[in-house]
């Protein structure tokens, strides 16, 4: 089973712009299948530059960035902002 972590910045975006926990979790499950090479419809590109080693999912405007670490079974969903501010 994996284990899901959302930041404090995270909380703090869903909340704000009212969208639910539920959305974000259901992302993260679809991430999982894409990286076992299921067939799902998810936009996921891996970062470069500074963001290293982290996953770009894209929904329309909003960008979600996570980390992965299959080791321990774990994701850190560590930031979700709009496009123009997510990256910073």
């Amino acid at each position: 089973m994996w284990e899901i972590t959302l930041t404090r910045q995270t909380e703090k975006f869903l909340e704000k712009k009212h969208i639910s926990e539920d959305r974000i979790l259901s992302l993260v499950k679809d991430f999982i299948k894409y990286c076992r090479s299921e067939q799902v419809n998810l936009d996921v590109r891996k970062m470069k530059g500074r963001w290293k080693g982290y996953h770009r999912i894209r929904t329309g405007k909003i960008r979600m960035i996570l980390k992965m670490d299959v080791e321990h079974r774990t994701i850190v969903v560590d930031r979700v902002d709009y496009r123009g501010h997510v990256y910073r």
